[in-house]
């Protein structure tokens, strides 16, 4: 009998959750702290959240690695956002500020930002790096989950 579950880390307390796959698509919400799971609007993740939220999390997640000062970052936040509301409860999308969370963005070598990396149970799947639109950022997740 194959385990018919998922969990998922809270972005606010970081608990994990254990949820029952076929109520993913119900907007569950946190045992402890009752904050939503799957918010459909990009997660912020820290230093002291990261490896956690990654590691834990049973859904894919897309992780745009961004910073305040730089230009296409900014520009591709409102599209990010759009993405994401498209693409859960399948694939949570989560920002990580390279400035402010330093030692989670060394992890990666990135090579400039705006980066986006998708994980699968805290190993990376596919990075793309430059700025995208929403259309843009959907179609490279369809692609990157079918490696």
């Amino acid at each position: 009998m194959t385990d018919r579950s998922v969990n998922l880390v809270c972005s606010d307390c970081l608990s994990v959750n254990r949820l029952p796959i076929e109520r993913i698509d119900e907007t569950p919400i946190c045992g402890k702290c009752k904050q939503s799971l799957l918010p459909g609007t990009p997660i912020e993740l820290t230093d002291r959240s990261f490896t956690k939220f990654i590691t834990r999390t049973d859904v894919p997640i897309l992780v745009d690695f961004w910073a305040t000062w730089c230009g296409p970052c900014r520009m591709m936040a409102p599209e990010f956002s759009v993405a994401a509301a498209k693409l859960s409860p399948a694939v949570i999308l989560a920002k990580l500020d390279t400035d402010a969370s330093p030692h989670s963005a060394a992890q990666f070598s990135l090579a400039g930002i705006p980066t986006i990396i998708l994980f699968q149970r805290g190993r990376e799947v596919d990075r793309q790096s430059g700025a995208m639109n929403a259309q843009q950022i959907q179609q490279w997740v369809s692609g990157a989950m079918r490696h």
